[in-house]
């Protein structure tokens, strides 16, 4: 049912990496938006975390309105991306727990690279196994 491996296009590849690297002592987050399973939107969501150097925690209102601008293009839910400032990427227990789209790949950019941003995608189904999936950037 899912794919083992997704395609980013590189604008948007570029986008997530840039919007990590413009707060680097944060986590960001957001939203992906895909048409006919291919992704084309990135919708920056604010951290509304009270720990956001280590966790995230998307501000209600601004997920609200990214799905609304997501629905109006006639995107669905594809990705949900957070940074890690500095931690591998790969997801934290935090992530495990609070992962509840099973549909979604979570893609995570980890900022912990001396000079090279790490990029990787996940599933995180129900039972919180964790699938990684290749992402061809």
């Amino acid at each position: 049912m899912h794919d083992k491996e997704i395609h980013i296009p590189r604008p948007l590849v570029n986008q997530l990496l840039h919007y990590a690297q413009t707060s680097p002592e944060v986590e960001v987050c957001g939203l992906i938006g895909a048409k006919d399973g291919t992704p084309g939107h990135c919708y920056p969501v604010k951290n509304a975390s009270t720990t956001p150097d280590c966790r995230f925690q998307m501000e209600p209102q601004d997920q609200i309105d990214a799905m609304r601008k997501m629905r109006e293009r006639g995107e669905e839910l594809f990705a949900i991306f957070h940074s890690h400032p500095a931690a591998p990427a790969e997801p934290s227990a935090i992530d495990l727990e609070q992962a509840a789209y099973p549909d979604a790949v979570y893609i995570i950019i980890s900022l912990n690279t001396k000079g090279v941003l790490e990029m990787r995608g996940f599933r995180i189904n129900q039972a919180r196994q964790i699938e990684e999936i290749a992402l061809l950037l």
